[in-house]
């Protein structure tokens, strides 16, 4: 059997898994940079419009907060809403009452 041809075929094959995954990270990427410039403008609409959406009721983000425990309300809050860290922080320090 001749190395060199395998050696070959493993190359092509590891060069098209390698593309097939920057291609899909490049895609992810893509849709997020869409989906946050969708919320903006969702969040323009809302503020032009006078509404306000209220947070989510958490309660256990609230007794964490009231018991200072900061990084668990944060964590709990990412788990229940799906928010990056810095919207988490943000939405907790609100509840805490620091802005």
């Amino acid at each position: 059997m001749d190395y060199t041809l395998i050696g070959l075929v493993a190359a092509v094959a590891l060069g098209l898994v390698v593309t097939s995954v920057a291609t899909g990270r490049r895609d992810a990427e893509r849709q997020m940079r869409r989906l946050a410039l969708v919320e903006r403008k969702l969040d323009e609409v809302l503020d032009h419009l006078g509404i306000e959406v209220p947070e989510p009721h958490l309660e256990r983000v609230e007794a964490l907060v009231a018991q200072g425990r900061t990084v668990q309300a944060v964590r709990v809050y990412r788990e229940a809403t799906g928010a990056d860290l810095r919207e988490a922080k943000e939405a907790v320090d609100r509840l805490g009452g620091r802005d």
